[in-house]
């Protein structure tokens, strides 16, 4: 077992992301960037190229701004995580901003002609039939409107924030529900108003707290799984999903609607295209995970399934990552250990046990107190139907070093 030490520096209580970072746009389970802060300073890292495979909406570029990082790169599968983060780190123009937000105004308060929207799954399902004809609007608007796609993600962005807003989920969950029939018949949200109250925001956030961050650094954001194809980096900073998106964060059931109006495809996919999003034929039966993987599958195969599906995508990517990092060079990955069916699952153990596997030497392994994360407040690891506990409060940062 790898040694586990607690250190309460990392707690950062009463602190939040937003403390120092307001978002952009609501997006669940980001990574604290106060982590990567504050651990570069202790590791004595800076100026550095970083990657992070599992980047969301860019969390970990964040640390890397703080601390004199000069070249960035992210990947990730969900195409509204990567447009978030694409939104926040371009260099744009104030003016010519303003421009395209007085221009869409204009055309949206004065479009005449009823537009078709996009295809959305279950669309009368999810919003009513006033909400689908201005959503249309804005959407062609900001097409037609916005010509430089550079300046469109800003636009994208308060767009997605509205879509969530005016349509029949409950916005309290990540996953897709409906709000109750009762809700429904009061429910009359202003689209419009609502649209240019969130670009509003969305802007004022971009140039008083994103925008001054941008100097000279190379950000590269990509839709897509990590694959090493012989570029190095000299440190990881990432905080992967904590197991499969059907049962742990459904960022994709969270993105859904927003990718779907707003064009990406495999929208509905996304869920099945993350780590453990394809089934396993074979519990997984390596490594230290392993046995905890066996006292699933005497209560339940099917769940010990879905967990081997997940380690086994995880080695995988690790693999992958693990290729990419120089000499000497450190991965940092922030997690939390899932419970299923009432057992523990010590996903650090794993991730510290796979880098070794692959030329890296485990450093530390910091445990931390969980201050704010927006994730499930509760779950069903039993499947039992009423039966639901709190959800994990501790995080592990497990670092390694390649020799």
């Amino acid at each position: 077992m790898y040694t586990i030490q607690t250190n309460n520096n990392y707690d950062f209580k009463g602190e939040s992301y937003s403390t120092y970072f307001p978002n952009l746009h609501r997006y669940p389970a980001t990574m604290l960037p106060q982590i990567g802060i504050e651990l570069f300073k202790e590791l004595k890292i800076k100026k550095q190229k970083l990657l992070d495979p599992y980047c969301g909406t860019g969390s970990s570029v964040l640390a890397g701004i703080a601390d004199g990082f000069l070249e960035f790169h992210g990947f990730d599968i969900n195409p509204l995580a990567v447009l978030i983060a694409k939104a926040r780190y371009t260099k744009l123009n104030i003016k010519k901003l303003s421009v395209y937000r007085k221009n869409l105004e204009y055309t949206v308060y004065y479009e005449k002609e009823d537009i078709l929207p996009p295809f959305i799954t279950n669309i009368d399902f999810w919003f009513s039939k006033r909400s689908i004809k201005d959503l249309s609007v804005i959407r062609k608007s900001i097409l037609e409107e916005i010509i430089d796609k550079k300046y469109q993600a800003l636009f994208w962005v308060a767009f997605s924030e509205t879509v969530r807003f005016v349509s029949y989920t409950r916005n309290s969950e990540f996953k897709l529900y409906r709000m109750p029939e009762e809700k429904r018949k009061n429910f009359k949200p202003n689209v419009f108003d609502l649209y240019f109250k969130n670009l509003d925001k969305v802007l004022n956030i971009y140039i008083n707290t994103y925008r001054p961050l941008i100097k000279s650094q190379n950000f590269k954001f990509f839709s897509n799984n990590f694959i090493y194809k012989k570029e190095k980096y000299d440190v990881v900073l990432t905080s992967p999903p904590y197991g499969d998106s059907r049962t742990t964060v459904a960022y994709g059931q969270f993105s859904a609607l927003s990718n779907e109006w707003i064009g990406f495809p495999n929208s509905r996919k996304i869920d099945s295209l993350l780590m453990g999003g394809k089934k396993a034929t074979n519990l997984y039966n390596k490594s230290v995970i392993s046995s905890y993987i066996k006292k699933i599958s005497k209560s339940n195969e099917k769940r010990a399934l879905e967990v081997s599906a997940f380690y086994r995508d995880l080695e995988k990517s690790i693999k992958e990552v693990s290729q990419a990092i120089t000499n000497k060079g450190f991965s940092i990955y922030v997690v939390g250990n899932r419970t299923v069916k009432n057992i523990t699952l010590p996903t650090d153990q794993f991730i510290a046990e796979q880098f070794e596997k692959n030329d890296f030497r485990h450093i530390l392994t910091y445990k931390r107190a969980i201050s704010s994360k927006v994730m499930p407040a509760q779950n069903s690891p039993t499947n039992i139907a009423g039966k639901k506990l709190n959800t994990m409060h501790e995080e592990y940062i497990i670092v390694c070093q390649k020799i």
